[in-house]
């Protein structure tokens, strides 16, 4: 089934791809099934891959390339680097956040509760939500820092959304987070972004165990 997307370069597609899971660690990416599946030419597909390999998102196994995975390790380092820098653009959001850009995020976490029992639409939800805030920062090296850490997040193969009650107590501690934002405390916004990533990285190394049931 090709998808006709023609407002999206080949690399942004493959990204994408990646990011909401099509494509998982692991997985094989062929050029010719790329070029039919997003309806372009083997070409930019040839330097789309090329591009994600340099920024260590894929790996090369043989003449092939494959989905990179991250160890535990990796994991962590990616985790503590993610709480530092989007804690940073919370402070910065609630210093520097227009009306309408915390009215926006105010409505985010409102319609957000529609999409609980779905974690697939809650994840997307997620990004859109993590990616305002950043935005919100008014810092756009800041922003280009956070959209690398999110290149190396979508390597991860499970979304710890999906982990059974997750979605609400996120919703929860967003809430905290936009509040903290529309009080102009940078402080609290911070902290509530940091204690926010520190529960999902939680989460995530419990489902990893087994510890804890996803949805279904």
């Amino acid at each position: 089934m090709t998808i006709a997307t023609p407002q999206k370069d080949a690399y942004t597609l493959v990204l994408e791809a990646i990011d909401t899971g099509i494509y998982k660690p692991g997985d094989r990416l062929v050029e010719s099934d790329l070029a039919e599946r997003f309806g372009v030419s083997r070409t930019p597909i040839r330097e789309a891959l090329q591009r994600l390999e340099t920024q260590s998102l894929l790996t090369r196994d043989g003449r092939s390339l494959i989905v990179s995975s991250l160890d535990h390790n990796q994991l962590a380092e990616l985790y503590v680097v993610r709480a530092e820098l989007e804690g940073l653009a919370a402070n910065l959001a609630a210093r520097h956040a227009t009306p309408e850009e915390v009215r926006v995020l105010r409505d985010m976490v409102t319609d957000d509760h529609k999409l609980i029992e779905d974690p697939s639409a809650m994840a997307k939800a997620n990004r859109r939500f993590h990616k305002q805030i950043h935005l919100s920062s008014h810092n756009r090296f800041l922003v280009q820092q956070l959209d690398l850490v999110h290149r190396s997040m979508a390597l991860m193969a499970t979304t710890s959304l999906a982990a059974v009650g997750r979605p609400l107590d996120a919703l929860a501690e967003h809430d905290a987070i936009v509040t903290a934002i529309e009080n102009s405390d940078g402080a609290a916004a911070g902290e509530a972004l940091r204690a926010h990533i520190s529960k999902a990285f939680v989460t995530r190394l419990k489902l990893d165990s087994g510890e804890i049931e996803t949805f279904g």
